[in-house]
């Protein structure tokens, strides 16, 4: 039995795409994460169900076309869209180590530092229910801060004093007012 703390989820299926069961999704991997051993993992009536992929093509920058085993027509694969997909962590953190990449959960306890606004806080937390995935940082005086878990935002981190430098856009702090 797959347990909801073994997962995390790593995109969504959009819609489906032609008659033969393929789905078009939108993943936070590439197409090398797939191999014979990696299954999607899918929750259908409160049950987390994996299903391996036969066939795997890019669409764009971060969407695919999936065709998993068993899913056989348009219908079948109807019952896919808007659901959100997981895969099991160790597979996801194997693939982000192979790539030289560290799951955002990684820096729980690492310090955030702004070029511009100095220290933030410690980051306490990771939301990753959504595509962009927040980083939440404890400001002190009970103030929880969201920042995105972004490269574009990310300027160093720091493994051996635990700290994350950023260089965050005017205003982004002030949404958290």
């Amino acid at each position: 039995m797959i347990n909801k703390e073994d997962i995390i989820e790593i995109g969504q299926f959009r819609r489906t795409h032609a008659l033969k069961g393929e789905l078009n999704a939108s993943l936070d991997v590439d197409e090398d994460f797939f191999d014979e051993d990696i299954a999607l993992i899918i929750e259908i009536d409160g049950i987390f169900i994996p299903f391996f992929v036969e066939s795997v093509r890019t669409k764009g920058k971060d969407s695919f076309l999936l065709k998993l085993s068993g899913v056989d027509s348009a219908d079948e694969a109807g019952a896919f869209v808007n659901k959100p997909i997981f895969a099991k962590r160790e597979d996801v953190a194997d693939y982000y180590g192979e790539q030289g990449l560290e799951l955002p959960e990684d820096f729980i306890g690492y310090k955030v530092i702004d070029s511009e606004r100095g220290e933030i806080g410690m980051v306490t937390g990771v939301d990753d229910s959504t595509e962009n995935v927040l980083f939440l940082v404890d400001a002190g005086e009970g103030n929880t801060i969201y920042i995105p878990a972004a490269e574009e935002f990310i300027s160093n981190i720091d493994d051996t004093e635990r700290i994350i430098e950023t260089s965050l856009p005017e205003g982004l702090l002030n949404l958290n007012d």
